[in-house]
């Protein structure tokens, strides 16, 4: 039975799959810029717009030269080396993780400020569950759902803008310029705009989202989606800073609204419904980033795992060509970590802002390298040397922000949770790139600690086997006049069961003349094929059998008497038992 191959998705399912993570932006870029870049809040986000605008030939030449899923990871794993490509896809994995964390469950505050009747944590797994479902089903199927997603954002954000234009018709621009002409925080432009800008490059998260699933886009597509998200950013994000400093005071967004701020707008400029209106919009489309990180991370965990740093075990794909155990075990995840965070979400900031925006910077590094090492590699597009350089510059310089800026009290920098995050990750990832030496190293441990034991317990089995032979050596003796093969037999079972010894003579003593026998030497033999475990010696000795040639035999034989064996002896046998020093008797 064959399986039926997915349909390539279109530019709009492409685009909104990708687009509700970067468009979800605007409902908390707006307030952070305006937190840390007061009134100049909508220039550092123009300033953002203008960097998106560079990394979009730096995206359309790496995937239009390589149209492979991944990412940052397949730029650079076609570039330079794995290790690299491998540091590049433990950001990205973890970019997706604190995007699809932090999104379900602000998505869920907004619920419950609608529904207060929600437990937010429940609420925040039953999203992670149900969109993991969701890409399980099929990608086709949750482009769907990331369609009317889409759709019903922009559409919100439209009705927000126009009750806010028709508000400042009627009302003016006053407050913007009471809020023009407050006090710069910190006291210097220069510095309010360096903030504002590290915290406003969050408002391009979601753009590498589209190259980590290029290979399900129709051809064509890819280089469009970079065109819609990057006019979405570049219109709704400075739009919404210049609307919220026109309407309210920045004391107030710093204090009261910096999670809430378009909702509080929407309440300003049209009244409950819209704000209500707003706050759907927000638990959507935050929903809907968890479904593109869901999407995202199929795309790269997948082509990690055809390069095999991941196990073979997550190949397998279900009818409809999803991969059914990378998406369960980034929910597992996903889960994971909002338990070991106890629901306070917001501290996965740090590992969120610095893993994505590294991403980005891997991802202009990556160009750097398809250019001169891979210069004839046929390519749609090209990014001009200038514009890395300053897109690269740019990342850098959100990145160091991020990691200066001061951390809220009693909380960690937000390179300190980045790093207990990215170790972790980094570590399992370099393990699996060198298992093969890493399992080499645990043959070499343990060998080293088990050897020494094992020698020991070698030269213990030899002496314990020495002493088992020396014991088995001693010979025992049986003195016979020609008893029945009965009596023989009875003489060798007697010896198995009672002594420790795989020896024995059987001895005749034969007077000058006398003849051994007849039957005996065969009676023997046979003995010897039924006990093949004991060695039976046939000795004839002439002489007269008494005390003094049992001690004879004994010093010659170094057997003691008491390893020698007789018969009951008859009435007219001429010496008593004890007379034979220590010979015994077992028939």
């Amino acid at each position: 039975m064959k399986v039926k191959l997915n349909k390539k998705l279109s530019e709009l399912p492409a685009t909104a799959i990708s687009g509700n993570d970067i468009s979800s932006s605007v409902l908390y870029v707006s307030a952070l810029s305006i937190i840390y870049a007061g009134q100049y809040a909508w220039v550092t986000l123009l300033i953002v717009a203008f960097v998106l605008f560079l990394f979009r030939k730096i995206y359309a030449e790496v995937v239009g030269a390589l149209p492979l899923n991944g990412g940052a990871y397949n730029a650079l794993l076609n570039t330079t080396s794995k290790n690299t490509a491998s540091f590049a896809a433990a950001l990205t994995i973890l970019s997706y993780m604190a995007t699809s964390v932090i999104s379900a469950n602000e998505a869920m505050h907004y619920l419950h400020t609608i529904i207060p009747d929600i437990e937010v944590i429940s609420a925040t797994i039953v999203v992670l569950l149900f969109f993991a479902g969701l890409t399980i089903i099929g990608i086709k199927e949750s482009s769907l759902v990331a369609i009317v997603i889409f759709l019903f954002h922009l559409t919100s954000i439209v009705i927000l803008s126009g009750a806010i234009l028709y508000f400042l018709f009627q009302n003016g621009f006053g407050q913007f310029g009471e809020n023009w002409h407050m006090p710069v925080e910190g006291g210097s432009i220069g510095v309010a705009i360096f903030l504002g800008f590290s915290v406003s490059m969050l408002g391009i998260s979601g753009f590498e989202s589209s190259a980590n699933f290029v290979e399900e886009q129709e051809r064509g597509v890819f280089p469009k989606t970079l065109r819609n998200m990057w006019i979405i950013v570049s219109v709704l994000n400075p739009l919404m800073a210049f609307f919220a400093l026109s309407i309210v005071p920045i004391p107030e967004v710093r204090e009261l609204y910096g999670n809430t701020l378009l909702s509080h707008m929407g309440d300003v400029s049209g009244g409950s419904w819209l704000a209500f209106i707003v706050s759907v919009d927000a638990v959507l489309v935050l929903s809907g980033a968890v479904l593109t990180s869901y999407v995202g991370v199929s795309g790269l965990l997948e082509r990690m795992t055809l390069d095999r740093i991941l196990p073979p075990f997550f190949l397998k794909k279900n009818k409809r060509g999803s991969s059914t155990r990378i998406i369960l075990m980034f929910l597992i995840l996903n889960i994971s970590v909002l338990f070991i965070t106890n629901g306070r979400v917001a501290i996965l900031a740090g590992v969120y802002t610095i893993s994505f925006l590294s991403v980005m910077a891997l991802f202009a590094i990556g160009n750097i390298f398809l250019k001169i090492r891979r210069a004839k590699l046929p390519r749609p597009e090209i990014a001009p040397w200038y514009s890395l350089i300053i897109a690269l510059a740019a990342v850098f310089i959100a990145l160091v922000g991020n990691i200066k800026m001061e951390p809220e009290e009693d909380q960690l920098s937000n390179f300190s949770i980045f790093m207990d995050y990215f170790v972790p990750t980094i570590l399992l990832i370099i393990i699996m790139l060198n298992r093969i030496s890493v399992l080499r190293a645990i043959i070499k441990v343990v060998h080293y600690m088990v050897d020494p034991i094992t020698r020991n317990v070698r030269k213990l089995d030899m002496s314990i086997i020495k002493l088992i032979q020396k014991i088995n050596s001693q010979e025992f003796v049986f003195f016979t006049k020609g008893d029945h093969i009965d009596n023989l037999n009875k003489v060798m079972l007697y010896i198995l069961r009672n002594e420790q010894t795989r020896k024995v003579k059987i001895v005749t003593v034969m007077k000058e003349g006398e003849k051994p026998p007849v039957t005996l030497k065969a009676d023997l033999n046979f003995l010897n094929r039924l006990y093949p475990e004991m060695t039976i010696d046939y000795v004839i000795v002439e002489g007269n059998f008494g005390p003094e040639l049992i001690q004879e035999l004994a010093n010659k034989w170094g057997i003691l008497p008491n390893f020698m064996f007789i018969g009951v002896p008859g009435n007219k046998f001429p010496y008593h038992i004890e007379e034979l020093g220590g010979v015994r008797l077992i028939i």
